[in-house]
């Protein structure tokens, strides 16, 4: 059943007064939650985020997504096993990503604002710079999904290209918006991607038809939490975009 947003009139698809205002808070509000409350987020509530999140534009329509969502005794045998091998430095060095997120050269601006957030990030959180033992326990966080009663493992299958993996960003970012209009949070993981060998075991994942994608926590942010109250920059219009007028 196919119900039309109330922002939207039936007429037409021409958005009501409030829309633009409501749309621009769930963008703006958006952030990276690195510790969330217990509180339970209803099975209703997520497969309705998910399927307003499918409505992410894909090429030939092909919705290239497959999501696996972790909650429960689920969720903690996985945190469970990456941590195991994540700590022990012999077992994570068996572990390396499947395909490279981050530039293999890093240049500026690029550099600049990856130790900016890093060291805004343990500067909130009293970790100095030097103490691998401290950032070495908050990137394992990550494993945990950050405490969220909800975690996320996103694959793609194999034979899909870089135009499907552009699909996919649309789509994760829908789930974050769609979360943002409930009042929840969440955090979009690449880390998970290192132990992809464990994901695929654990949950089952045809590694030789499909392919680990990242995870994302989801959940109700705990705002009392130090770590939450980092907001990152963006860079002004002018400095990304040029309008070409004559």
């Amino acid at each position: 059943m196919t119900h039309r947003h109330s922002t939207f009139s039936a007429e037409s698809s021409q958005p009501a007064p409030d829309a633009q205002a409501a749309v621009d808070a769930a963008i703006t509000s958006r952030r990276s939650i690195r510790r969330f409350l217990p509180t339970p987020v209803a099975r209703e509530t997520i497969e309705a985020i998910l399927q307003v999140a499918a409505r992410a534009p894909s090429g030939t329509n092909t919705q290239p997504w497959q999501v696996h969502v972790l909650t429960g005794a689920a969720k903690d045998r996985l945190s469970a096993r990456i941590l195991a091998a994540y700590d022990d430095p012999a077992q994570a060095a068996q572990h390396t990503e499947e395909y490279a997120y981050y530039p293999r050269e890093w240049r500026s601006p690029y550099i600049d604002r990856r130790r900016k957030v890093g060291w805004d990030l343990y500067g909130l959180l009293g970790i100095a710079k030097g103490d691998k033992a401290a950032m070495h326990a908050q990137h394992g966080r990550n494993y945990r999904f950050f405490d969220a009663p909800v975690g996320m493992i996103f694959t793609i299958a194999r034979v899909m290209q870089q135009g499907s993996w552009l699909d996919y960003g649309m789509f994760l970012q829908n789930i974050m918006i769609a979360a943002r209009a409930r009042g929840l949070d969440t955090c979009p993981q690449a880390a998970f991607t290192q132990f992809h060998r464990l994901i695929e075991d654990e949950l089952q994942i045809d590694a030789a038809t499909r392919q680990i994608v990242c995870g994302m926590s989801l959940g109700w942010a705990d705002l009392h939490a130090i770590e939450n109250t980092l907001v990152t920059e963006r860079a002004p219009v002018a400095e990304f975009a040029q309008f070409h007028e004559a």
